[in-house]
């Protein structure tokens, strides 16, 4: 029987799954050539295919911040910290009631 601790820990761990991911891609995203091996590149397709559309609300609303010739995405850094404050200390909170 699913019973709503079961739930709630379910739904915390998939948070956690999904931060590990975005941390993935940040690190990804220092790498500037990686090089090509299959399973590799299928699992870096995955990986930016999942956290895309997340990631994609707040870069609509959050724009890169200016550093010289250079730009820093805070994006990933902002959407994990409403990812961790919604899910793990709102969301979970109530499903176990």
């Amino acid at each position: 029987m699913i019973t709503r601790d079961l739930a709630a820990e379910f739904v915390a761990n998939l948070i956690v799954l999904f931060i590990v991911l975005i941390f993935i891609r940040i690190l990804i995203s220092f790498l500037p050539r990686i090089p090509y091996i299959s399973a590799l590149r299928a699992f870096l397709d995955f990986v930016e295919s999942v956290t895309n559309p997340y990631l994609g609300l707040f870069r609509r609303v959050l724009p890169p911040v200016r550093m010289g010739p250079a730009a820093l995405d805070l994006t990933p850094m902002v959407a994990t910290l409403v990812l961790v404050f919604v899910g793990l200390y709102l969301l979970v909170p109530l499903i176990r009631g």
